[in-house]
């Protein structure tokens, strides 16, 4: 059976890549979404049976407003995976670093390649919605003198030329992607989960926070991430969103019944099997 898997940006986007890697065996649909937003709309609609959502990168840091959706999404993350992040700059064939005036990208593909274009101070930087849309808008308009970062992906898709390969400048660029699964048959088996994505809220009160760690520290649970956010209306009071790794599964459940008595909203954002790094090519 074909899997229906959304992602946010255009074909050959680095979502598309993660896909592909993580669904290596099955047969695919890609369904192509302007936004985070759209993408999860399309999975509370049941237009898709999965989701690839871009979480953190190691150079950028976390896409906070994505933490967001999955609290408020009955979506559950079911797995993830870390890519190594490798942005070409693409044009069309026949073009050279000399004949381009701007280069459009997503602002984290144009961070993550600042230093290479430091070199071309000619050529203007432009923030666009994603990285494989700015190819394809390079193809569909037939555009001279402009480029695009993107993937190798995308520069196939779109027959564009690549000028110059692996631009960032951080040879160990990764970006989180996280699967997102859009029903029950979704859950994974407790056998398999070994990593596990909360949150919680928190009030402004010495030691709140010192608390549930010591808590999670007695129960022998790695906090491996942490991420905090202000409550809108609320003065300095903060959500967190916290991944831990599990050993034992009975331990972890009960390390989650010991920090409720200290939270508020607490809830399970996944259960999982720690993902894999791959390269994309």
């Amino acid at each position: 059976m074909t899997k229906r898997i959304v992602i946010q940006g255009g074909y050959g986007a680095f979502h598309e890549i993660a896909a592909l890697q993580y669904f290596d065996n099955d047969t695919v649909e890609i369904l192509p979404r302007d936004t985070f937003n759209d993408l999860m709309a399309a999975l509370k609609a049941d237009k898709a049976d999965y989701g690839i959502m871009a979480i953190e990168n190691s150079l950028a840091g976390s896409i906070l407003p994505n933490y967001s959706l999955l609290k408020d999404s009955p979506m559950n993350i079911i797995g993830e995976v870390y890519m190594r992040i490798r942005q070409n700059l693409v044009a069309l064939p026949g073009q050279k670093i000399s004949d381009l005036n701007e280069v459009f990208s997503h602002p984290m593909a144009i961070l993550q390649c600042q230093v290479f274009f430091d070199q071309y101070d000619d050529i203007r930087l432009i923030e666009s919605m994603d990285t494989a849309l700015s190819a394809k808008k390079i193809r569909d308009e037939n555009l001279d003198g402009v480029g695009a970062i993107a993937s190798k992906l995308a520069a196939e898709k779109y027959e564009l030329e690549i000028i110059a390969s692996s631009i960032e400048t951080n040879k160990k660029n990764y970006t989180r992607f996280l699967i997102l699964g859009n029903g029950q048959h979704d859950i994974v088996s407790k056998e398999d989960v070994n990593k596990a994505s909360l949150h919680f809220a928190l009030s402004h009160d010495i030691g709140s926070l010192s608390k549930i760690l010591s808590i999670l520290s007695y129960y022998d649970i790695n906090l491996s991430k942490i991420q905090s956010m202000p409550i809108i209306g609320e003065d300095w009071e903060y959500h967190f969103y916290i991944d831990v790794e599990i050993a034992d599964y009975k331990l972890y459940l009960q390390s989650v019944e010991a920090i409720k008595p200290f939270t508020s909203d607490l809830g399970i954002l996944g259960e999982y099997k720690r993902g894999k790094s791959i390269v994309n090519v």
